[in-house]
């Protein structure tokens, strides 16, 4: 059953003293794209996540949040430049021997010497908790697939019933087809008759029929229009991700009903022909969205 390339999935986790949160959402792509959105810490683990979700994504643009909650990913500490400490104390001294000062340094006066006093995170360890969002990754990639299978289902049952109609309105030209050149026989005899008096070349007359007719023949379209609904129903019924070749399906039955719109020259058909592309627009839209 085809998928939709929208959807929504969250998976959980914890280990020790932590708590993993993965958020997934889809929207329509050309191909498969994956961009994940985690703390700085965890960046070597990218990859793959990227495989994971692969083994199940093959279209669509992927959006994958990682939170983690908990102990802190990195620890702030404090640290001193004693060397610098040491110059400015030793310049103080300098400017107060030189101009007689007698007030002493104090401690928030050093706190506010430029860089002596600077803070910087020491990163634990984040092997532990690489299982964790592991397992939520892939509770969110399930959640997420089954999202889209569902849109999926919906998204069948519409094209099957567009392409029932294609089908129907298919049937119509076809039996109407026929008729085409007969009506084309009686209007050139009708008009030669008026324009002749009643005398003119049977025989001319069906040469021009004949040529018109092989003009005006869509017997070709018609069978290339069957073909392709009977391929695009196969592809919807098939496991694979299809998108791209329903895109093209869609794409080759526009070129036949725009075809059989040209050749036909009978207003009838070319209503049928105008419904037709009406349903396939239908189809165009929702293809855009299946995986």
């Amino acid at each position: 059953m085809i998928k939709s390339m929208t959807g929504f999935g969250r998976g959980k986790a914890e280990v020790e003293n932590r708590s993993v949160t993965v958020e997934m959402k889809s929207v329509n792509h050309r191909f498969c794209e994956i961009v994940i959105r985690m703390p700085r810490q965890l960046i070597e683990i990218e990859d793959k996540i990227k495989k994971i979700v692969q083994t199940y994504i093959k279209r669509g643009r992927v959006e994958v949040f990682v939170t983690i909650s908990g102990e802190e990913m990195a620890k702030k500490k404090l640290q001193t430049d004693w060397q610098l400490l040491d110059e400015y104390m030793h310049a103080l001294q300098q400017v107060k021997e030189k101009h007689g000062l007698s007030q002493s340094v104090q401690i928030q006066d050093i706190l506010h010497m430029p860089e002596v006093m600077t803070t910087y995170e020491e990163e634990a360890d984040q092997t532990s908790i690489h299982g964790a969002i592991f397992e939520a990754v892939e509770a969110a990639v399930h959640q997420l697939v089954d999202m889209r299978k569902r849109e999926g289902s919906e998204l069948y049952h519409d094209l099957m019933g567009y392409l029932q109609d294609i089908q129907d309105i298919r049937e119509k030209i076809t039996q109407l087809a026929p008729e085409v050149a007969e009506q084309y026989r009686e209007r050139i005899k009708r008009k030669l008759s008026d324009y002749l008096e009643g005398t003119f070349d049977e025989q001319r007359v069906l040469t021009e029929v004949a040529i018109f007719a092989e003009k005006a023949d869509i017997s070709e379209e018609l069978t290339r229009i069957q073909s392709h609904v009977s391929q695009f129903i196969q592809a919807l019924n098939t496991p694979d991700s299809v998108g791209r070749k329903l895109d093209f399906l869609v794409q080759e039955l526009n070129r036949e009903m725009n075809t059989i719109g040209a050749k036909a020259n009978n207003g009838t058909i070319a209503q049928y022909v105008i419904s037709m592309k009406a349903q396939l627009e239908r189809i165009k839209e929702q293809v855009q969205n299946i995986e």
